[in-house]
């Protein structure tokens, strides 16, 4: 499965501010988008070379609902030090603070983030094992 890509594709009502969380505070990368496609506009945000993206969608003339719940996460491992707190350090000075984690799992050595829609980002300080 070497040449899976792994999208993550959700709808959105604002569009602009989502681009803003993920791009300007978490360091993804604009990879593509588009206009007008069936009544739907869209951007796909990632980073180069990575096995996933997201995707974020408007549907025109629909509002997206919210996220059902404070526990709808993505998660991201960043087991080097300076690497997470850098990363911490850009989502705040891009204006986005922390938020108390619903699993107090994620507060014990992460930070959580919410996105304009509700939805969570946890940047967990520690390497993924199984």
């Amino acid at each position: 499965m070497d040449t899976v890509k792994l999208r993550v594709a959700r709808p959105t009502t604002d569009l602009d501010a989502v681009v803003r969380f993920y791009r300007d505070g978490l360091g993804f990368e604009v990879l593509g988008g588009f206009e007008d496609h069936a009544g739907f506009d869209g951007v796909m945000l990632g980073h180069l070379g990575a096995p996933y993206h997201l995707e974020f969608t408007v549907e025109r003339g629909h509002a997206a609902p919210r996220a059902p719940s404070e526990d709808h996460l993505l998660v991201f491992y960043v087991p080097d030090p300076e690497a997470w707190s850098a990363r911490v350090h850009r989502m705040e000075a891009a204006g986005f603070a922390p938020v108390p984690s619903r699993n107090p799992y994620w507060d014990a050595n992460g930070r959580t983030f919410e996105d304009p829609d509700g939805y969570r980002v946890v940047l967990q300080r520690a390497a993924w094992s199984r």
